[in-house]
């Protein structure tokens, strides 16, 4: 995850009733839901909000599975947004790849998250009926664009630099997880909010037990790593935070 110091909470986009284009539909990735692990993707669109450094402030949708059932959440998504339901022959050819660059219309509010944190939502999808698409800026980096984790769970442009032998410095996006709705996934797979609901509720508790297991005190220091970066990374583009 790429993070800002520009403030201490990620800054949501604002609410917004107004026309946006899909700038990315992200890889599948396997998220905890009230049904268990599963595999989700999310929809990221473009609005024409702008951050003080000229940016578009982005809003990213649920996490949808990969189903086109008529009944699935996705399958609603699409029906809102195109302003009618997929053909039979769409529905059995169809490629996420074909929304990037498509636009809507949204209607975007505040939620409050677990931890009392405020991210934004799409609360309405439509279909763009302006005749006048909005375009992405091209400010946006996707998902699959952005720099792959080496074996070490560190971002790498082109090539994998092993880390030396003597380096024990802790990378807390691979630190695994054992409390919580999240047990099992990998620091590095929460996103912000699940991030500072460790920092804010777990940590001060952990901190405070008389006895801590290894796997406490591993997932402390990635905490405490975690909150750290997010307090003092400040070098990082809004436009290419992956959340």
């Amino acid at each position: 995850m790429k993070l800002s110091k520009k403030s201490q909470s990620f800054e949501p986009c604002p609410e917004y009733t107004g026309k946006a284009v899909c700038v990315d539909v992200t890889p599948l990735k396997k998220t905890e839901t009230s049904y268990g692990v599963k595999e989700t993707f999310k929809c990221v669109f473009e609005t024409t909000l702008l951050r003080q450094d000229g940016s578009p402030y982005c809003v990213w949708s649920r996490g949808f599975t990969a189903s086109l059932h008529e009944k699935s959440a996705f399958a609603q998504f699409i029906k809102k947004w195109l302003g009618r339901a997929l053909t039979a022959a769409e529905e059995s050819d169809f490629d996420t790849e074909d929304l990037v660059g498509k636009s809507a219309e949204l209607v975007i509010t505040h939620e409050e998250g677990r931890s009392g944190e405020v991210y934004a939502s799409i609360a309405l999808i439509r279909q763009d009926r302006t005749g006048m698409p909005l375009v992405p800026s091209g400010k946006f980096v996707r998902a699959k664009d952005r720099a792959p984790k080496d074996a070490e769970f560190r971002r790498t442009e082109e090539t994998f630099v092993p880390k030396p032998d003597n380096d024990d410095s802790l990378d807390w996006r691979s630190v695994k997880i054992h409390v919580g709705h999240h047990t099992g996934l990998d620091m590095g797979d929460l996103d912000r909010v699940a991030v500072n609901a460790l920092i804010t509720n777990w940590l001060p508790k952990a901190k405070a037990q008389k006895k801590t297991t290894a796997d406490d005190r591993r997932l402390m220091a990635a905490v405490e790593a975690a909150d750290a970066e997010i307090r003092g990374d400040d070098d990082i583009p809004d436009a290419n935070r992956a959340f």
